[in-house]
């Protein structure tokens, strides 16, 4: 459930941090990696199970081919990054930001995140079914065919996202405000809507997907 959009705790990322050479990096198994910068690189067909990443940005950075389940980031910036297809699953995200990436088909899948905030990315048909989410918020970001299902979510906001044909069932969507958001259907029962803000010409496209008929007044 959200309310009135509450201000959320951006990563604390400290001056001075070390810049770090990953292309011939190994990425152990719960390895650590903190106060440092990645940037202007590719990690390619990696694998590693529990990694920690604290204090850390990542600029102008491609992921390919990698897999860190149940990774934890916490104080983390992720700027002009590509992350499509990467298994995230089981992450732990607290005081992350997205600014500017790409991000399609990217798996979250029971996940929890705190404090995380998506500005200008391309999250189509990303994956982020049963997390919990609190102070979450997707900004001018493009969520297309996205599955959110079955999350449990409270401050959580949605500003001019494309959110078209994205999944929500068995989410509780009470306080959401999507009336900014572009679509033209979504997946979610009237259970799921309870209490969702709305634009009024949403509401005639909701009106519709449940088969009722909005009287005009002309006839």
């Amino acid at each position: 459930m959200s309310g009135k959009e509450k201000k959320l705790d951006l990563p604390k990322i400290p001056e001075g941090l070390t810049a770090l050479d990953v292309p011939d990096y190994e990425w152990a198994d719960e390895h650590e990696i903190s106060d440092s910068i990645i940037e202007d690189c590719g990690i390619h067909n990696q694998s590693a199970y529990k990694p920690c990443f604290d204090r850390v940005v990542f600029q102008n950075v491609v992921f390919r081919g990698t897999s860190l389940r149940k990774a934890e980031f916490t104080d983390v910036r992720f700027v002009n990054c590509d992350l499509s297809n990467i298994d995230l699953s089981e992450v732990i995200l607290h005081r992350v930001s997205f600014h500017n990436c790409k991000l399609l088909g990217m798996d979250i899948t029971g996940s929890t995140l705190r404090n995380v905030w998506f500005e200008q990315c391309y999250a189509d048909y990303a994956v982020l079914r049963f997390s919990n989410a609190k102070g979450v918020k997707f900004e001018k970001t493009s969520l297309a065919k996205a599955d959110l299902s079955n999350m449990t979510i409270a401050q959580f906001y949605m500003k001019e996202a494309n959110i078209d044909q994205a999944q929500f069932s068995q989410t509780k969507l009470g306080g959401v405000d999507i009336s900014s958001c572009e679509f033209n259907a979504i997946g979610a029962g009237l259970e799921d809507l309870r209490r969702c803000i709305i634009s009024p010409a949403q509401a005639i496209t909701f009106a519709t997907h449940f088969g009722l008929v909005v009287d005009d007044g002309t006839n």
